[in-house]
């Protein structure tokens, strides 16, 4: 599943009266607030996962160039980037240059940062001292979790191929629950380390002449809002139109479809009434994916919403205050800012 998504990657108060589409196409629309987007960050090296503190204050992870350069950075409220941790391995996929291996998402929480990588490990940062300025510290110093030795000797009914730890939020009694996009599953981890299988998702039919008959729904983001996940998925290869889908899985681990009609979520966060907001990578063409067809999409109870610009193989998504998102655009090394304050 490793190559799923890497290969996806790189080949690659108003709001309560009124109606979540009425009130994006809003943004859209009028004055004298109109939706203003601005490049908030640029020459990043492949940006692909963000997270917020409590400060408020954005951080991300960059999967570096290939040659072990990944780092987890952070960005003060004036926009300057202070490397956090340095030294994260990055290297080639089976796809040679064009295909860089490395870190995925991040969570920021408690004085300590959660560092997910490709390789199966959870890195985790003690950053109660840290400060900001200082020199950066060295990835192999930090404390580890090694997710995927656990998902690989799992006795799933379908034992998967690989791991990869893609993504994770907090929930109940503080544990983090982890998506494995090797494994078409969640991890649940307690504060003290243990393991468990949460919950994981059945395959899905191929609607194309294109690869399998059934297809992997590849779990990407996760979301808590105080009663159920959201998870999101991309789909695998040949990644069809339309079939991604959010499910919402409650608290004793039962799947439900919330929404379908996607293409390719890779992350999410939540609007101020807790609804999904989503990014799609891109739509797939002839020669991997289109340029500039990721989008943002608002997923509420009465329907989807799409508002904003056009984006450039999307990532991360991020919500700050109200009506301020931060969004990346993976290779072409930017972060945006969007907000209609």
């Amino acid at each position: 599943m490793k190559l799923k998504l890497t290969t996806l990657l790189f080949s690659l108060a108003l709001l309560v009266v009124t109606g979540c589409r009425e009130f994006y196409e809003y943004l859209d629309s009028v004055e004298p607030n109109p939706l203003k987007v601005k490049e908030y960050a640029t020459k990043l090296n492949n940006p692909i996962g963000l997270a917020l503190d409590a400060e408020q204050q954005l951080w991300v992870t960059e999967i570096g160039t290939g040659k072990g350069d990944g780092k987890v950075s952070v960005f003060k409220s004036d926009g300057k980037k202070y490397v956090v941790i340095n030294g994260f391995p990055s290297f080639f996929g089976p796809g040679g240059p064009e295909e860089i291996v490395g870190l995925n998402h991040l969570l920021v929480k408690d004085g300590k940062v959660y560092i997910l990588h490709t390789n199966g490990i959870l890195y985790i940062a003690d950053i109660s001292s840290y400060k900001i300025g200082s020199t950066p510290l060295k990835a192999q110093s930090l404390q580890k979790q090694n997710i995927g030795k656990f998902v690989l000797n799992y006795p799933f009914k379908v034992k998967p191929d690989e791991s990869n730890p893609y993504n994770l939020t907090v929930g109940p009694e503080d544990n983090l629950y982890i998506t494995d996009a090797g494994a078409n599953a969640v991890i649940r981890r307690t504060p003290a380390g243990k393991l468990d299988v949460f919950v994981t998702f059945d395959d899905i039919k191929n609607p194309t002449k294109l690869g399998p008959p059934t297809i992997d729904p590849v779990p990407t983001s996760i979301a808590f809002n105080k009663q159920h996940f959201y998870v999101t998925t991309l789909t695998g290869f040949p990644f069809p139109t339309g079939k991604a889908r959010i499910y919402s899985v409650d608290l004793s681990g039962k799947v439900s479809i919330y929404q379908e009609g996607f293409t390719a979520i890779t992350d999410m966060t939540f609007d101020p009434t807790y609804n999904p907001v989503v990014v799609e990578h891109g739509q797939l063409g002839e020669q991997g994916f289109t340029p500039n067809t990721g989008r943002i999409v608002v997923a509420a109870d009465n329907g989807q919403a799409k508002f904003g610009p056009a984006l450039n193989q999307p990532t991360a998504i991020v919500r700050s205050g109200p009506l301020t998102y931060y969004v990346n655009s993976l290779p072409d090394g930017k972060i945006f800012k969007v907000t209609n304050e």
